[in-house]
């Protein structure tokens, strides 16, 4: 089973964003790591002392309806990130060359999110 890893600034604060808004099943808290399961994936967000923010998503999640992900999101008080010279149509959801739809968030320590409509 794959493991992905988030860093964070507290384990309080991540449990806020990613079970209480997100919905993400907790599956173990401790002082090293608060461990929640997304789909078949447990992610591992761990506490660090110094907390520097990266360019570019760090974890995201295929949907279905990225519309109405997006809606879902802002209902429970998570905002859409924009990015400067991306096309992102009202709801924040750019478009991919591809036709992938994209939009994304972040997390309460500034981790860049993101959900994809293949």
């Amino acid at each position: 089973m794959p493991v992905g890893f988030v860093h964070v600034t507290s384990i309080e604060r991540a449990r806020r964003f990613y079970v209480e808004r997100l919905g993400l099943i907790l599956i173990d808290e401790s002082p090293f790591a608060l461990v929640v399961q997304t789909g078949p994936i447990q992610l591992r967000l761990t506490p660090v002392e110094r907390f520097a923010s990266v360019d570019g998503t760090v974890f995201g999640w295929l949907v279905e309806d990225i519309d109405a992900a997006m809606d879902a999101l802002r209902e429970g008080g998570v905002s859409a990130l924009r990015f400067p010279g991306l096309d992102q149509d009202e709801r924040a959801v750019w478009q991919s060359p591809s036709s992938a739809r994209v939009g994304w968030f972040a997390d309460l320590d500034g981790n860049t999110l993101s959900i994809t409509q293949l």
